[in-house]
């Protein structure tokens, strides 16, 4: 199958949010490097599911949007007081600094998550993957010049993720296939990693 740019960052966000913090951590940092590792540990769980190498479960993509749930909005937040930044977290001083920002997409990841959860049942694109043709595809909902791409819903221009426009509903998300919903959630955990993680030294 081939891989998109879009799949490629989903398989990133596995690793990268188990590693937000990490070494010799304890309380609340520990707290959230487990939290993160939980999420990072729910990604990989499905992401065989979305290269179609693994036959599609609903039961284990629903499983996935509720850990998601389970650590994301406030209970995110929560992981994050004032001064718990510095070694060996490796969260960045604009989690603080842009707190607003970082707080809407922890309450993004939530509303998504809901989403994805109600998705589960829907099934894959075009009962297939996440490959070209699909609607994850370099031509099609998903790709460079549509949904997720430059300039449209979660392009760097406009729209949900750009900054100029609400985000979507559950219900919304729930209308939409496993796939792409999950593709969604993820992005938003690609969002926050980008802008409030440090890079590994």
């Amino acid at each position: 199958m081939k891989t998109t740019p879009i799949l490629a960052a989903i398989v990133i966000t596995g690793t990268a949010v188990a590693a937000f913090a990490h070494g010799n951590a304890k309380g609340i940092v520990r707290d959230r490097m487990e939290s993160m590792e939980a999420m990072g540990d729910a990604v990989k769980a499905v992401t065989p599911m979305m290269r179609g190498e693994r036959t599609y479960d609903a039961a284990a993509m629903r499983n996935t949007a509720r850990i998601f749930q389970k650590h994301a909005g406030e209970a995110l937040t929560d992981l994050f007081p004032k001064g718990s930044g510095g070694a060996p977290s490796e969260a960045k001083d604009a989690v603080w600094s842009d707190w607003d920002r970082f707080a809407a997409l922890a309450r993004q990841l939530e509303i998504y998550a809901e989403g994805l959860e109600g998705a589960a049942g829907n099934g894959l694109a075009g009962g297939g993957g996440m490959g070209a043709g699909s609607m994850m595809g370099d031509s099609s909902g998903m790709g460079s010049g549509s949904m997720m791409g430059n300039g449209s819903m979660m392009g760097s221009g406009t729209g949900m993720m750009g900054g100029s426009a609400g985000m979507m509903r559950a219900e919304d998300i729930a209308a939409m296939p496993a796939d792409a919903a999950f593709a969604m959630t993820t992005r938003v955990c690609s969002a926050c990693h980008s802008r409030f993680r440090a890079e590994d030294h």
